[in-house]
């Protein structure tokens, strides 16, 4: 088995671009958290001109909707909801300067093309492994529209969280690669 690669935030675009699909990954540092409907409220914020609540340069999003934290915990399950569901929105916050992404699911061509242009990293977290991946994250903390309740942008702590890069920044894509062998049997 091949080994983990580490990154540590901020992950520049020359570290996302040496990323290859199909390596496995250890992110710690801060990653931020946001779904849809955060999504949507910064691409509105971006069309009526205004600032995001933090700058995108070369930061890791994490498409998580948290269940609720035990006591002393810092969050419950932070399993990776599904991508596509932002993918109306992912060109215009990849402009923001996001290189890393992490859900499951496949994303529409022109995202990925949108990755190529912006050196942005897609990465997988295995969906149906939530407690586990809580396990990485050490520290959640709202950072703006908690009316949104679990899909408000938040930051993350995390330490050796675990991800697979599905999609790098030439558009290589792991889910075609890694079935295409199975599929010539």
């Amino acid at each position: 088995m091949a080994e983990k690669i580490r990154i540590q935030t901020p992950l520049t675009e020359e570290q996302s671009r040496k990323l290859k699909a199909g390596d496995s990954v250890l992110i710690t540092g801060t990653i931020y958290s946001a779904r849809d409907a955060a999504h949507k409220a910064m691409t509105e914020a971006l069309a009526r001109g205004e600032k995001l609540p933090i700058d995108w340069h070369d930061q890791i999003v994490y498409y998580l909707g948290p269940s609720p934290a035990k006591p002393g915990d810092p969050i419950g399950s932070a399993g990776p909801t599904t991508s596509g569901r932002m993918d109306a929105y992912t060109p215009t916050m990849l402009d923001q300067g996001i290189k890393g992404m992490i859900g499951k699911g496949s994303r529409k061509p022109e995202v990925v093309e949108s990755m190529k242009k912006n050196g942005t990293t897609y990465f997988a977290a295995v969906g149906g492994a939530a407690a586990l991946i809580a396990k990485s994250i050490k520290k959640y903390e709202v950072i703006a529209y908690p009316e949104l309740g679990p899909e408000a942008l938040a930051a993350l702590t995390v330490e050796d969280f675990p991800a697979i890069v599905v999609i790098d920044t030439e558009g290589n894509n792991f889910y075609e690669i890694g079935q295409k062998p199975y599929r010539e049997i």
